[in-house]
């Protein structure tokens, strides 16, 4: 970031420079006759490309294969079996936790 120095303000870097001119500008204005004054002629011309671009196939890939069917009751009996491990270990380090720091505050008391 570059900061002011001098006598200038802080959107100074924002004007217009002094050698363009300030004309209408937006969807509907129309460029100035003549050739552009910035040295840009715009983008060069598309060319299609020719019609055998593209590099030979050699190798087919196989179809995709089926997918088994999901049995949907066991998922349900998994993530259930999964969940309440999840919160058993929790509450047994909750109880860790918690053991250790009624320790702790009893040996700061006595």
């Amino acid at each position: 970031m570059t900061t002011p120095s001098g006598a200038s303000s802080a959107d100074d870097h924002w004007r217009r420079p002094a050698d363009q001119p300030v004309g209408p500008s937006g969807p509907d204005a129309s460029p100035p006759p003549g050739p552009p004054t910035n040295g840009y002629a715009g983008p060069p011309p598309t060319v299609a490309p020719p019609a055998g671009w593209r590099p030979p196939l050699h190798l087919q890939p196989a179809a995709p294969r089926r997918l088994p069917a999901q049995d949907m009751v066991e998922l349900d009996t998994d993530e259930q079996r999964a969940q309440r491990i999840t919160y058993v270990v929790g509450s047994v380090a909750g109880a860790v936790l918690l053991i250790l720091l009624c320790l702790f505050c009893t040996r700061l008391l006595f």
